[in-house]
């Protein structure tokens, strides 16, 4: 994978500085198929991620990427814009998942994360809840994976 590295923490945020409608667009990496390849064969071993052959006379027309994989990439993405840092703590699961095209060796790929909705947690008043939309997409900008991931983010402390 050739993303940028994070830009550290002086740009990581809490859940106090993200706002509902925010939209976040990540770098880019290209995906290669020995790395597509080694990941499917894995975690994903089905014959179109691992058995070019097999893929080739398959209903893809050849090898395409694990949609675990890619969603991994599309997070790692976000993830390396630096918004997160130590104030996320984690969250309770991933919804939503949609695969909706392949995405092939040699397709440079993004993400646009957009906060979906803040809630404050109403137990814990030291954090909140973050629900970000995640959408995948490729060099011509066509969506090949969404899915929503809500975030445990601690509020800004009040010395800060």
């Amino acid at each position: 994978m050739s993303a940028d590295p994070a830009p550290g923490p002086a740009s990581a945020r809490f859940f106090d500085d993200f706002a509902a409608g925010e939209r976040f667009v990540t770098g880019e990496t290209v995906l290669d198929e020995a790395e597509i390849v080694a990941f499917a064969r894995q975690f994903d071993p089905q014959p179109i991620h691992v058995d070019a052959e097999s893929a080739a006379a398959g209903p893809y027309g050849g090898l395409i990427a694990s949609g675990f994989q890619t969603m991994a990439l599309g997070f790692r993405l976000f993830h390396d814009l630096g918004l997160l840092g130590e104030a996320c703590i984690g969250g309770p699961g991933i919804d939503n998942v949609r695969f909706r095209r392949p995405a092939r060796s040699g397709d440079r790929i993004h993400a646009i994360a957009t906060v979906a909705e803040t809630r404050p947690s109403r137990s814990k008043p030291d954090r909140g809840y973050l629900r970000m939309a995640y959408e995948v997409r490729n060099q011509r900008d066509e969506a090949v994976l969404s899915y929503e991931i809500v975030h445990i983010l601690m509020r800004r402390p009040a010395d800060s």
